[in-house]
């Protein structure tokens, strides 16, 4: 599992930039990012190279940000390899919440918002590999 940045943001003209800016004033590097909204505010799913440190910075500025537990599977880049994998989490009984792709490196990632413990132990009897930090992102130093 990995950890995502997940942070709140006013559904107003230019706070997904601010936003931005803070991360990159602090060295965060980006790896994918998804933004979702409603009404009154965005929620923003960062994959980045330093989670819990940008949740700090954001936080010292101001925003509600944390970093979440999420789970990262490489997924074949062909049709259907999507339907593969959920397949298989719908098989051991992990439900998922919400799902994004990425492109990290030469890989595409799904990273998973999952429920149904134990988790690990029921990706690895659906035979799926969840990445871990150093498969994603360089490890928090923390």
């Amino acid at each position: 599992m990995i950890d995502q940045l997940t942070v709140f943001l006013p559904n107003e003209p230019g706070t997904l930039a601010q936003m931005a800016q803070v991360l990159g004033d602090a060295g965060i590097q980006m790896h994918a990012l998804m933004v979702a909204d409603t009404a009154d505010f965005g929620i923003v799913r960062i994959i980045c190279d330093t989670p819990r440190a940008a949740a700090r910075a954001l936080a010292d500025e101001g925003y509600r940000a944390a970093a979440t537990r999420v789970v990262a599977i490489e997924v074949e880049n062909v049709p259907g390899g999507l339907a593969k994998v959920l397949t298989k989490l719908a098989r051991v009984r992990l439900n998922v919440e919400y799902a994004y792709c990425a492109s990290i490196g030469d890989r595409t990632v799904d990273v998973l918002k999952v429920t149904g413990d134990p988790i690990e132990a029921r990706l690895v009897q659906a035979g799926l590999r969840d990445l871990d930090a150093k498969d994603v992102y360089l490890p928090d130093a923390e």
